[in-house]
């Protein structure tokens, strides 16, 4: 088990907040966007008035339709990422000495959900609104039959673990959050993370987008730019993630955080419901932006992406070429770093100091929270609640990049040290 980068205590208590408070936190967001106006104090005045007995009202019940739909959008996602083809992907060797190995599917599986969702809608014969309509059932089931599967994934940990890499710390909360198993599957090729980060979680995002999309406009006759254009970027930052995919796959996420309630319930329930917040608010709050406006949040929020893209694949090429590249037209300035991994293995790793990376050792997190802004300033600033994507996502990328600077530290000793001399900057060049 991965060393914790905070005090035992603090992160033993950020744990329990956690577990106890995001899954009532998912059905206050969705009540306060869908039945409150997307106003904070309608929804605290409700529960004031009405006390535990009106929170018991207001979380719906899972009900047969949204599980059906839960069931059929996951088993169809499974089908796509065992059967469409991709390109064999190995990912990074785990601390056990392990290689996990992927196929790299994700765009087609991408194309084929979102061709096939407006297909049905099309032609009439699966109208895309039954989500909307469902949307509170749909999160309350995803919150519990996510709890459950986190407890099976819990179990097989223990009793059937797929690799080397896997164990308890001997806390069952910690193992629970945590995760018993850094990469679980189901045989040799249904890799689980894989399925609940990508397939259903990212894949879901999209889906929503577009279902809200349409839900506004069986509401008004049309889509307003505001929603055009939150819809827009977020469509086109889930293309360039599973464009990016593989290189997803060595990330923290993937390649060093285990699959536990953390990861897998955070992904099958809060990216789907938390993620998508602003286009949920602007379903029943449409914007009229005017042209030049929108054009201009539009063309920021892809640039933005873009440079998040950029910056992955800065890395990506100096990686996959040794560092035999070019970067911004220069060769790139490198260290050459060495560890030793958990089986006594002594391993060499280049480190990128030039191009985006010697801005700041984050600097992709920059552009990453200045999408998220983009695709939420549309709504403008009547309401608090549609922003707070963008502020969960600020804190979740500069607790992760301490999380890995302190890992990096531990791993590569003295090299990440002049690394840090060379890249002193964290995440905001000139400030942090």
């Amino acid at each position: 088990m991965a060393e914790t980068v905070h005090s035992p205590v603090i992160t033993y208590m950020s744990m329990l907040s956690l577990l106890s408070l995001c899954p009532p936190f998912v059905i206050l967001l969705w009540y306060t966007m869908v039945h409150a106006d997307g106003s904070v104090l309608q929804t605290f005045d409700f529960l004031r008035q009405n006390g535990i007995q009106g929170f018991i009202t207001i979380w719906p019940k899972p009900t047969a339709t949204a599980c059906k739909l839960i069931a059929c959008y996951g088993l169809f996602e499974a089908a796509l990422q065992l059967l469409l083809p991709g390109k064999r992907v190995e990912g990074p060797i785990s601390p056990q000495g392990n290689r996990p190995v992927y196929k790299a599917n994700g765009v087609l599986a991408y194309v084929v959900t979102l061709v096939t969702y407006l297909s049905l809608w099309w032609f009439g014969i699966f109208n895309p609104t039954v989500v909307y309509d469902h949307l509170g059932e749909i999160f309350s089931a995803l919150i519990f039959g996510s709890f459950f599967f986190c407890v099976l994934l819990y179990i097989k940990g223990h009793l059937a673990p797929s690799s080397t890499d896997s164990g308890s710390c001997g806390n069952v909360i910690m193992d629970f959050y945590w995760g018993m198993e850094l990469y679980p599957r189901i045989g040799k090729n249904f890799d689980i993370k894989v399925f609940t980060n990508c397939r259903f979680g990212m894949m879901s995002w999209a889906v929503l987008a577009v279902t809200y999309c349409i839900k506004q406009y069986e509401l008004y006759g049309k889509v307003s730019d505001s929603m055009l254009v939150n819809t827009i970027l977020m469509l086109v930052y889930v293309t360039k993630f599973f464009w990016w995919e593989a290189g997803y796959w060595s990330t923290m996420d993937i390649a060093h955080d285990r699959a536990g309630f953390y990861i897998c319930w955070g992904c099958l329930v809060w990216v789907p419901s938390i993620y998508t917040s602003p286009g949920m608010y602007l379903v029943k709050h449409p914007v009229n932006l005017g042209t030049q406006l929108a054009l201009y949040m539009l063309a920021a929020g892809i640039l933005c992406i873009y440079i998040n893209y950029d910056c992955d694949r800065q890395r990506q090429v100096f990686r996959r070429t040794n560092g035999k590249c070019y970067v911004w037209g220069k060769a790139p300035s490198k260290i050459n770093a060495s560890y030793t991994t958990e089986t006594g293995e002594t391993k060499t790793s280049l480190l990128l100091t030039s191009g985006w990376w010697g801005l700041s050792r984050h600097f992709h997190y920059v552009p990453e929270i200045s999408a998220a802004f983009f695709w939420t300033v549309p709504a403008l600033f009547n309401h608090f609640l549609p922003y707070f994507y963008v502020i969960f996502l600020t804190i979740l990328l500069f607790d992760r990049a301490k999380r890995d600077d302190d890992r990096c530290r531990s791993k590569y000793g003295k090299y990440w040290k002049l690394y840090c001399e060379k890249v002193p900057y964290r995440i905001i060049p000139g400030l942090y």
